[in-house]
């Protein structure tokens, strides 16, 4: 079969699949989350699933992925009379959060009430907020994330049917993290699709932290989207801890709207993971604010990790920063591609950008390809990759003070992987993320937290 062939039949059979089941997506969502669906689909047909050959995935073959894939859907919510917080143990026991989860993308009927939330903050099921406050999602549903410009975000809008919400109104700061544990399960192979949407207002601060896990050993692919409207002067971290095992497909969207003097802050850890595809989209929509992206993977066997970042300078006077860092190790794969867009209107900006990647084989493999595009004279602006081994000078200078090679190697890596784990602003966060990665690089991390998968083998 040619590779057209075969992409044209994933193409029709997943919008036959939205077409038969478009009476399962409508049932109890809100109307404008519907009415979204088959303008959604539509666009998902005209740029139909991307391989190689589209530029914005060139590292990821999805038409490959998704040619052998006849996973379970889940339209509607299954209960199952488990208890997920009985189930799975948060890996964080000393983080003191507000914590929800989801599983196979639909928010937890188990999930308790947060009675520490500040007045007036909620989080919820998105399914439910669009019902019980169907103008304030309506107004950021959809206009961050467009259809037309993606495909992964196209076919996540039509089939999009839960989530989590979160709201923070104006002025308040949520002091505790909110924590998004999001489970795949099931006895069979299963893809996902979850949706959510975090506002943000003026002068409010907010810490989110998503974590990804598998609890079963089946075929997994979970099309999670996130949409966050950041507003004037809010401060708002996002981090992302992906723990799923090695038969997981994770393909991840965050698109982020920032206005005047707003920070963010993004921090994706890749901990392990079959395939991953990270989309990460800024819009800088306002003077004097801040983004600040950060990214770890570390991978082995054959994983693939690829991260896709656009951050899009529209005003004048901000900043963007941008790390990302990969140790592949074995047959493991990873890609990088990252753009920064300066404006016309958008002078005085800084915008900083660079992979490092440190390959432990000759097996294993890196693609990498930063991005400048400056439309403005009056501009600081830098992107810079390197695709390398171990630095042998201070290998042998620690061997040569008596640390065996092992020892040397491992202190070596951590400290290469360190200068990301640094930019977490959660305390104890940071701290079991450092053990985390510590012990993934010794080998000791063969499986993610609570699955009964086996990726050694």
């Amino acid at each position: 079969m040619t590779e057209a062939k075969r992409n044209t039949e994933i193409n029709q059979r997943l919008a036959n699949l939205f077409e038969s089941n478009a009476h399962l997506l409508e049932d109890g969502a809100a109307g404008f989350m519907n009415a979204a669906r088959k303008p959604a689909i539509e666009a998902f047909r005209k740029q139909g699933i991307p391989d190689f050959k589209t530029e914005n995935y060139k590292y990821t073959n999805l038409a490959k992925i998704f040619a052998g894939e006849n996973h379970r859907r889940v339209f509607t919510y299954q209960d199952n009379n488990v208890n997920l917080r009985e189930l799975f143990q948060c890996d964080v026991p000393e983080l003191d959060t507000n914590l929800v989860m989801l599983t196979n993308g639909w928010y937890y009927s188990g999930n308790e009430q947060l009675v520490d939330l500040p007045k007036g903050v909620i989080v919820t099921s998105l399914r439910k907020a669009a019902v019980d406050y169907p103008e304030l999602v309506e107004k950021y549903y959809g206009k961050m994330a467009d259809p037309e410009k993606d495909p992964l975000t196209a076919l996540n809008t039509a089939f999009a049917q839960d989530g989590v919400f979160i709201y923070v109104p104006r002025s308040v700061v949520v002091e505790k993290p909110i924590q998004i544990i999001e489970l795949m399960r099931g006895e069979e192979d299963t893809y996902a699709t979850q949706r959510n949407l975090v506002i943000a207002e003026e002068n409010s601060q907010v810490k989110v932290i998503f974590c990804d896990h598998t609890l079963d050993p089946q075929d997994y692919m979970v099309n999670n989207l996130t949409e966050a409207h950041v507003g004037e002067n809010a401060v708002v971290d996002f981090y992302n801890l992906q723990n799923q095992h090695n038969k997981a497909v994770n393909l991840t969207g965050l698109y982020i709207r920032q206005e005047r003097n707003s920070n963010v802050l993004t921090n994706t850890l890749s901990l392990h993971g079959g395939i991953v595809r990270n989309n990460l989209n800024v819009l800088i929509d306002g003077e004097h604010a801040e983004a600040n992206l950060y990214g770890l993977a570390l991978t082995d066997k054959s994983q693939h990790v690829d991260n896709f970042t656009f951050v899009e300078h529209a005003h004048p006077d901000c900043q963007s920063n941008q790390l990302f860092k990969n140790v592949l190790d074995d047959k493991s794969t990873g890609g990088f591609t990252g753009r920064i867009h300066v404006g016309r209107g958008a002078h005085g900006t800084l915008a900083y950008q660079r992979n490092n990647n440190v390959l432990l084989t000759g097996t294993a493999k890196m693609s990498t390809k930063p991005q400048l595009v400056i439309d403005n004279d009056d501009v600081k602006c830098s992107h810079g990759a390197t695709v390398g081994r171990i630095d042998e000078e201070a290998l042998f200078y620690l061997k040569s003070r008596g640390i065996a090679e092992r020892e040397a190697r491992l202190m070596l890596m951590y400290a290469f992987a360190h200068e990301v784990l640094q930019e977490v602003r959660v305390d104890k966060l940071g701290e079991r993320i450092d053990e985390l990665v510590n012990k993934r690089l010794r080998g000791e991390v063969s499986k993610c937290h609570s699955c009964v998968m086996d990726c050694e083998s």
